[in-house]
């Protein structure tokens, strides 16, 4: 069984008959919109998406640190103050 990540769920055909609805009834919260009661799609406003993506840049720029940190013995000592 597939997980569905969202308290808020719709049919495909109920989704259909009238989009800005479910948006606006569903108060900024995610929507997983069913097809055959598996989710085909998640419905999020522009906000949380920027959100997500937001957060993925950060996981990768943590992934990218840990990884340098792991190069650390050919890195270069310098002063900023002689800068």
């Amino acid at each position: 069984m597939q997980p569905i990540f969202s308290d808020i769920m719709i049919s495909m055909s109920e989704f259909k008959k009238n989009p800005a609805a479910v948006l606006r009834d569903a108060k900024s919260k995610p929507v997983a919109v069913l097809n055959h009661n598996k989710a085909a799609f998640y419905m999020i406003e522009p906000a949380l998406f920027e959100a997500l993506l937001e957060e993925l840049s950060d996981q990768e720029l943590h992934r990218t640190v840990l990884s340098r940190m792991g190069e650390r013995a050919h890195a270069i000592e310098v002063d900023i103050d002689t800068i």
